[in-house]
């Protein structure tokens, strides 16, 4: 990159950080943040100053259409390690980028890297605030960490050799690193399951081999966890999803007996990761099963017992074991088996063992004589009562009011997950809207923010178009009941903790709860509600300036008040556009607080609508001094000095000008002020002399009321260089005001 260049990408990142800084300190209005905006925004414009440019970020680098700085600042050194924690790979800048594009990036940038990740990502969070101008490619890590290992084979030795020792976690980042690149590939997850069933360690044998298989089994099982615990900071559907779908689908790698082994202990609830077996059982789905057949025949040369096991364990449906193995011999059929001849012979062979498989030769006569008299027995069974009190009380919690509900919970989301019909599941989907509701009523927030989250994922964009009406049908009901009044309930009743996942609820439900959220708003009482509240339509960025409407317009003027609070949040020229309208509200609070909110914008579009408002309240009676009451000096002086400078002093503004020159005379010795009394001073029309006469005479007083050197020196510079009508000016002041004491700043 050229040093021209790289001067300017290196002043864009210092101004970049900067405002970044700002923006996570202070509301939107503060005049630090306009400061660092225009400064931003600037420098970008220099950076973009022909065409659409794009960022490619590097941990410590940035780089512009592949070229980089020979000698990077620290600054882009900075703003690069600040993208690249947010998981930014590219960020493309368009020409028309404004100051509230900039702020909304900016505020990204500013939020912890972890807190962006848990919402979806960067990306996610750049499309919710509906801005535009920028266009933001997020880190694959998935596809880095292939890249990473270079697609060879890894060598898992160590990483076997501790799962087998009982050991959860890798030892290093690398073998981490590899570990990691299996997901959402089955055959790279299936070389490791290949190498877990060739190792030879000769930890946990017998002379049978069954505590071989159990171990390793075990080792699997402590590998898919240590795979979930790495990625527990993933969304679900890159994390935990991935993870067990992975395994789900390399577990056609799997010999007979580890399939068995897996199998049994998906069953056995007792057993060391019963959990993780089961959840990787279920996802097994009839190609990976097809497959697993296929590969088990094609690498045996047929059929074992061990096989019809494991076969009749996952498929104990009649008309669907002979679908699948259909679909199993076309796929042996392209094997290496399927080339030999005999091989239909061989594969009629299997389907017989296959299909033919009963556990009645495994059964002897007493245990079924046994199972014939269990019902009989029941009754004996509870006179013994002989159970340890541990067990008892494993069973009684399995049916807990806390149990039920979890259960409740999962059930809810299993039948929202298989359902394809899109009536029947929008008929699921309202029962979910009831138990948002009432769980979100009796605090369960998390809970019903995972109910929520089930419904949202069907009204984006993904494989089920067909339940995407329903979905946002069901939303829309949810947000229109009576959720957003339990939010407001809990806001006033939870500590601050609290009141993240009730923003992840409100956000998880989207753009439809904004209304009724606003609603609940214009109805609070509660003060610490109240600016919860406000806080989370704040968060929904553009969405939630809809919000303001409704507020506006309530007949409360406290409620108009909280709109006035709003548009001040949210700043940008279409809400000083609305604060002024509300200059001219019928409440004297509202229009201070109005004046108020347009006073912080430090604008001089924000000037021109206070000198408007100050000249019509002057126009219906009210004096300067009186409608400048709740505004400081700092925001006071430089309106003043506004009205002087874009006003002209005819008719009745004649006297609003003297009032305004008294008021500035009377804040005290500020640069801004003597500035504008000095204009005022040599300011006239000689057509009109005694006006001229009036106002001159009144910034002459003003500045000896001020009394400063600076204010001295005016009106000594008045006194012997202006024209007749200045120096009589001066020359009065300085005989009225000789006995007084000048202001001290």
């Amino acid at each position: 990159m050229s040093a021209e260049r790289a001067a300017v990408l290196a002043e864009f990142a210092k101004a970049c950080r900067t405002a970044t800084r700002s923006v996570s300190l202070y509301p939107a209005t503060h005049p630090s943040i306009q400061a660092s905006l225009a400064r931003a925004t600037a420098s970008a414009g220099s950076l973009v100053s022909a065409t659409d440019l794009t960022l490619t970020v590097f941990p410590d680098m940035l780089a512009i259409d592949g070229e980089a700085p020979e000698r990077a600042d620290p600054a882009v050194g900075e703003l690069a390690g600040l993208m690249h924690e947010r998981m930014i790979a590219t960020l493309r800048v368009e020409q028309g980028a404004d100051a509230h594009d900039w702020h909304a990036l900016l505020l990204l940038l500013a939020r912890p890297a972890k807190e962006l990740l848990t919402e979806g990502g960067v990306g996610a969070a750049w499309a919710a605030s509906g801005r535009g101008h920028f266009a933001i490619k997020e880190i694959d890590y998935a596809e880095v960490l292939r890249e990473r290992v270079g697609g060879k084979a890894v060598a898992w030795d160590a990483l076997i050799h501790l799962s087998r020792q009982g050991q959860h976690a890798p030892p290093d980042e690398s073998t981490l690193t590899s570990l990691l690149s299996t997901l959402g590939d089955p055959a790279r997850f299936g070389g490791l399951l290949e190498q877990l069933q060739r190792d030879d360690t000769g930890v946990g044998d017998d002379e049978d081999g069954d505590t071989t298989v159990s171990a390793r089994t075990a080792a699997l099982i402590r590998i898919i966890r240590t795979m979930l615990d790495a990625t527990s900071q993933w969304p679900q559907a890159q994390g935990e999803h991935n993870v067990l779908q992975t395994a789900a689908d390399a577990s056609a790698e799997l010999t007979p007996e580890m399939m068995l082994s897996l199998i049994a202990r998906a069953r056995s609830p007792e057993a060391e990761g019963a959990d993780l077996a089961g959840e990787v059982v279920d996802r097994i789905t009839d190609g990976t099963v097809a497959s697993f057949i296929a590969g088990s025949v094609a690498q045996a040369g047929g059929a074992s017992e061990r096989l019809a096991q494991a076969f009749e364990a996952l498929v104990p449906e009649a008309d669907r074991k002979e679908r699948l193995l259909d679909l199993a011999k076309q796929e042996a059929g392209k094997s290496r088996l399927g080339q030999e001849q005999g091989f239909e012979e061989i594969w009629e062979s299997a389907v017989t063992m296959l299909t033919a498989y009963s556990d009645e030769t495994y059964v002897s006569p007493e245990y079924a004589r046994e199972l014939s008299g269990t019902k009989s027995a029941a009754i004996d069974v509870e006179r013994a009562s002989d159970d340890p009190p541990e067990r008892i009380q494993a069973w009684l919690a399995s049916v807990s009011d806390d149990a039920l509900r979890q259960l409740d919970l999962t059930l809810l989301q299993d039948l929202l997950q298989v359902e394809d019909d899109p009536e029947m599941w929008y008929g699921i989907a309202r029962l979910v809207v009831t138990g948002v509701e009432q769980r979100t009523e009796a605090g369960e927030v998390q809970d019903a923010h995972a109910l929520a989250f089930a419904i949202v994922r069907e009204a984006g964009a993904g494989d089920r178009e067909a339940l995407r009406a329903g979905a946002e049908s069901a939303l829309n009901t949810l947000a229109a009941g009576p959720l957003a009044g339990h939010i407001a309930t809990r806001l006033r009743q939870v500590d601050d903790s609290g009141v993240e996942p009730l923003t992840r609820l409100c956000r998880a439900i989207g753009a439809p709860i904004i209304g009724p959220l606003a609603e609940s708003l214009a109805e609070e009482r509660d003060g610490r509600a109240i600016g919860r509240l406000k806080e989370l339509l704040f968060g929904f960025g553009s969405a939630g300036r809809d919000a303001v409407d409704r507020l506006k317009r309530s007949s409360h003027p406290e409620v108009r008040g909280m709109a006035i609070d709003l548009l001040r949040m949210f700043g940008g020229q279409e809400a000083l556009a609305e604060l002024a309208t509300m200059l001219d509200d019928r409440d004297p609070d509202v229009r201070r607080r109005a004046l108020r909110a347009v006073a912080q914008f430090g604008t001089d579009d924000a000037l021109a609508v206070m000198q408007r408002a100050l000249l019509a309240g002057a126009a219906s009676g009210l004096t300067v001094a009186e409608q400048l009451a709740d505004l400081d000096d700092d925001t006071a002086v430089p309106l003043l000095a506004y009205v002087l400078a874009h006003s002209e002093a005819r008719g009745p503004l004649v006297g609003v000008h003297t009032q305004v020159i008294d008021a500035l005379g009377a804040l005290g010795p500020r640069a801004e002020s003597i500035d504008a009394l000095r204009a005022a001073i040599y300011r006239g029309d000689w057509w009109a002399p005694f006006r001229t006469a009036r106002i001159r005479k009144a910034a002459a007083l003003a500045l000896r009321r001020i009394g400063s050197p600076e204010a001295r020196a005016v009106i000594e510079e008045a006194r012997r260089h202006g024209s007749r009508g200045v120096r009589t000016a001066a020359r009065a002041s300085t005989r009225l005001g000789a006995h007084r004491e000048p202001t001290q700043a």
